[in-house]
């Protein structure tokens, strides 16, 4: 088994509120942060936490990475000091669409245009922020680049490349550009419902939001007296290589990045207790996801607990893979899963799945509790982690 990365801090804010444990609380609650069609973070004023300047340098998307470090970085004990020197620390953020629509609505050009503009702006305000002097960039593996950063980091830390990194994802593109983008390609709910796995899902909801981790090493994190609130244990990725927005429809290359993630963890589908599912609430993806998800898992996917929290908080696109790592650690931390919200009549033709549909007591292996949360984008980029409690 490759070792495993300590958590020891995560940030979030999310159209459930602003906190990861207010996520985390509410899913559990079988509460929703959907409304009026789309998941908005009405909760979240970023005077409430930015200066005027900061606000002004940053778009929204990066406006909630700022304030999900903060949490984040306060949970780990970051705030008085970096632990370790600032050069051996990375940042990375992802994101699908960063600030692009939200600089080309028009108006005047003015010398922040560009910045606010570029996806790799949130990593850049953070390592800025903080003095994060290592390696800095933004993963835009579209609806699974905030996994990727999280994979990327992952993998820097292993090698000693980095002690430590800052990691996650972040959007906000509630605009009409896109939300009229996705409508037009027939992706979008018409009925503003988002129910992945229903017989009568009809497509997904757009949402917006950021989800930051700590990531360490475990002896590091040891060494310095860290509470360590979970593990990255694995990650998988590969390439559908076969469309710009539909996934491959027999699953094979999605398949292909779970059992990868499983055995960089060194865990099999018998040692897992709950996946978060990609769950996007379209027809295609859906049934290319559970197709996915048996090719890898076999008959363990009818006994492995499954929801998507999309239903609850809309598609958060590049934040979504960082905030549903989130979600997912707080389920195995507490050995309670959060249900598919408003999932009431699970579609037949997907096979026998272990839909949860009101939050349930998750049943840990021998060693530790294990999920698995898989992200797939736009473009085909499937990009899966395994992680464990503490």
């Amino acid at each position: 088994m490759t070792s495993a990365v300590a958590v020891t801090g995560v940030g979030a804010v999310t159209p459930l509120g602003v906190g990861a444990a207010v996520l985390t609380d509410r899913l559990a609650a079988g509460e929703t942060g959907l409304g009026a069609g789309e998941g908005h973070c009405a909760e979240f004023d970023a005077g409430d936490f930015l200066t005027r300047r900061e606000r002004r340098r940053n778009a929204r998307f990066s406006q909630l990475a700022l304030v999900a470090a903060e949490e984040a970085l306060e949970q780990a004990g970051w705030l008085a000091g970096l632990p370790y020197p600032a050069e051996r620390v990375r940042c990375v953020v992802g994101t699908g669409l960063g600030g692009v629509p939200e600089g080309s609505q028009g108006g005047a050009a003015s010398p922040l245009t560009v910045p606010l503009m570029m996806s790799n702006s949130a990593a850049a305000a953070l390592s800025t922020r903080y003095g994060l002097g290592g390696e800095s960039f933004a993963t835009s593996g579209a609806c699974a680049a905030g996994a990727q950063a999280i994979g990327v980091a992952l993998g820097a830390i292993r090698r000693g490349e980095a002690a430590a990194a800052v990691v996650g994802g972040a959007e906000a593109v509630l605009l009409p550009l896109v939300r009229d983008s996705f409508a037009e390609a027939g992706a979008l709910s018409p009925t503003g419902r988002c129910l992945p796995f229903d017989a009568g899902r009809d497509g997904f909801v757009m949402g917006e939001g950021a989800g930051i981790l700590v990531l360490e090493s475990v002896e590091g994190a040891r060494a310095r007296g860290a509470t360590i609130h979970g593990l990255v244990l694995g990650y998988g990725a590969s390439s559908d290589a076969h469309h710009l927005t539909a996934p491959a429809p027999d699953g094979v290359p999605a398949a292909r990045a779970i059992r990868r993630a499983l055995s960089d963890a060194g865990v099999t589908p018998a040692d897992l207790c709950y996946i978060n599912a990609h769950g996007t609430g379209t027809q295609l993806n859906d049934e290319a996801e559970i197709r996915a998800l048996r090719l890898a898992l076999g008959e363990a996917l009818a006994s492995v607990p499954l929801s998507s929290t999309k239903a609850a908080t809309g598609h958060l696109f590049g934040a979504g893979g960082a905030v549903e790592a989130i979600a997912t650690l707080g389920a195995l931390r507490a050995g309670l899963a959060p249900a598919t919200y408003g999932l009431s009549e699970p579609d037949a033709r997907l096979g026998a799945v272990d839909h949860i549909t009101s939050a349930r007591s998750l049943s840990p292996g021998p060693n530790r509790a294990v999920g698995l949360s898989d992200s797939l984008g736009f473009g085909g980029h499937n990009a899966v982690l395994v992680l464990g409690a503490p």
